[in-house]
């Protein structure tokens, strides 16, 4: 289920000599991606489903969907049978689905180094870290704008956090670097600081050309071509609208065979309707035409589900994280995904507070199960997030990578082998022993329960003799360990150089922009 990232020296010498060297010996492991040995949880019934597959055929039939500023668009549109009036997409019942039908049910996205690939759908999840924050936020600095040296660190984190299969993308918004550069910036070093997978630009059409192009440089041209080595977040401006840079960066993606989230933008009460079995129409809806679009551009793109979703606060118009509400819908859209076929992206570390503390804790942990438990294949944002996403928190991020260590327990199941029965334990023990010494216990206490590698477990005197410290205390001396363990993954000289050359010419080649 893992792997070593880097084989360790021998130390000389023996005994006490060659345990302390080994103690001493930076070395991580990074898990697979999880395959889940548990059911899904279906909250909708059969009838509910149909009525609201019927309901998201009436929206695109009869409302329709706006590409906004995309003519070649509105042509594949009409060209596909759809009826346009201005840049009013409807589209015939029946049509959207039949697009889907030739997007995959599973496929792989691959790394630079091949043991760190992960399958996206599927009974499996991947787990990806908090995308897209302004600002990030640490114990000594407070909350502040986001710079690269600050990305960096995310990625670094990220690349030695066992839990986590992905490097992700905007882990944060390095605002220290133009607006149109600093992606080239940000892929450099998720392809250099990590190997990983990754994500791509979005935020324009040609950053997303230059995403595929650097990746062209890592991988090979024909490699790229041939095969996923890119996930990316295309966002939905809910409702359903279809702007052109998202748009954009899509058709790019689609056409090179990258995979894209397509993913509508919900906050309940706002972007859409206040009910959940609205809100599940409107999903599917956008979801459809979103997908069926990327199949107009190239038929076999891979693609993925997606559904961020959150309610509102009626009061103040802030988003909530952690609902009810929010917890139907994911569990909703998770069954439409898989009755259509696709790989499905939702949940996270989602949470509305200011700090990592308790309201942060258990938003969070809502949200992480709910996504388990719903089927979801891709997880963004599963560590890191804070203040509704505004924020990247290096505190949380550990906090949260460490619990993902349970959602991988979890999803392991419930074995009933011969060994798992215990019998023998249980004749062994008989009435009125204990099994602490029993030989079933002695052959598995090292793997048989779950541990965090983070939360206090000791007794209360040996808590207060070592300084009392809270979670975020002992997150943000992990922090700092993990930086200071950092070992760089190799990577060929020649592609390095390649793409440090890539970059410096793109980034010269205009002035800088930041709007």
């Amino acid at each position: 289920m893992t792997q070593a990232d880097a084989p360790r020296r021998p130390a000389r010498g023996g005994g006490g000599a060659a345990r302390r060297a080994s103690r001493s010996t930076v070395s991580f492991e990074t898990a697979r991606f999880i395959e889940r040995n548990i059911p899904d949880f279906d909250i909708l019934t059969e009838e509910a489903l149909e009525i609201i597959e019927a309901n998201a055929e009436t929206v695109l039939a009869e409302i329709g969907v706006n590409f906004v500023n995309n003519a070649p668009a509105l042509e594949l549109w009409r060209q596909a049978g759809a009826e346009i009036e201005g840049e009013r997409v409807r589209i015939p019942r029946g049509l959207a689905r039949q697009l889907c039908a030739t997007a995959p049910r599973q496929f792989t996205q691959h790394a630079r180094n091949p043991a760190r690939n992960v399958e996206i759908g599927g009974r499996n999840l991947v787990l990806a870290p908090v995308y897209g924050p302004p600002f990030v936020h640490d114990v000594n600095g407070g909350r502040r704008y986001a710079t690269m040296e600050d990305f960096r660190k995310f990625v670094k984190l990220g690349y030695m956090s066992k839990w986590l299969h992905h490097s992700g993308g905007t882990v944060c918004e390095p605002t220290d670097v133009a607006v149109n550069k600093r992606h080239l910036d940000m892929l450099h070093a998720h392809m250099t600081l990590s190997d990983k997978p990754f994500m791509g630009s979005v935020t324009e059409k040609s950053r997303a050309q230059d995403s595929v192009d650097m990746c062209e440089i890592l991988f090979g041209r024909e490699f790229v071509q041939n095969n996923t080595v890119m996930t990316s977040l295309i966002n939905i401006n809910s409702p359903l609208t279809f702007d052109d840079v998202m748009m954009g960066a899509l058709e790019v993606y689609a056409a090179n065979n990258q995979a894209c989230i397509i993913s509508p933008f919900i906050v309940g009460g706002a972007m859409a309707p206040v009910s959940v079995a609205g809100t599940l129409t409107q999903v599917l809806a956008e979801v459809m035409a979103g997908i069926a679009y990327s199949q107009l551009i190239r038929p076999g793109a891979p693609v993925i589900f997606g559904a961020f979703v959150t309610s509102i606060d009626m009061n103040s118009g802030a988003p909530t994280f952690g609902t009810p509400e929010a917890a139907q819908i994911t569990y909703g859209a998770g069954q439409l995904a898989r009755r259509l076929g696709l790989p499905y992206r939702s949940a996270g570390s989602f949470n509305g507070s200011k700090l990592p503390d308790a309201q942060a804790a258990y938003e969070t942990a809502n949200t992480l199960n709910v996504g388990l438990l719903s089927g979801v294949n891709f997880m963004l944002h599963a560590c890191g997030w804070l203040e509704g996403g505004l924020v990247a928190s290096f505190e949380k991020f550990v906090m949260d990578a460490d619990q993902l260590g349970a959602l991988h327990k979890l999803a392991q199941g419930v074995s009933v082998d011969p060994d798992a029965q215990a019998m023998d334990a249980l004749r062994e023990v008989g009435p009125g022993g204990h099994f602490l010494g029993c030989a079933h216990t002695q052959a598995h206490f090292k793997s048989a329960f779950w541990k965090s590698d983070l939360l206090d477990y000791k007794p209360y005197e040996t808590w207060s003799e070592e300084g009392a410290r809270d979670t975020v205390m002992l997150a943000a001396a992990r922090v700092e360990k993990m930086l200071g363990d950092y070992q760089q993954p190799g990577m060929d000289p020649a592609i390095a150089e390649a793409l440090a050359a890539f970059v410096a010419a793109r980034k010269a080649s205009e002035p800088d922009a930041f709007s």
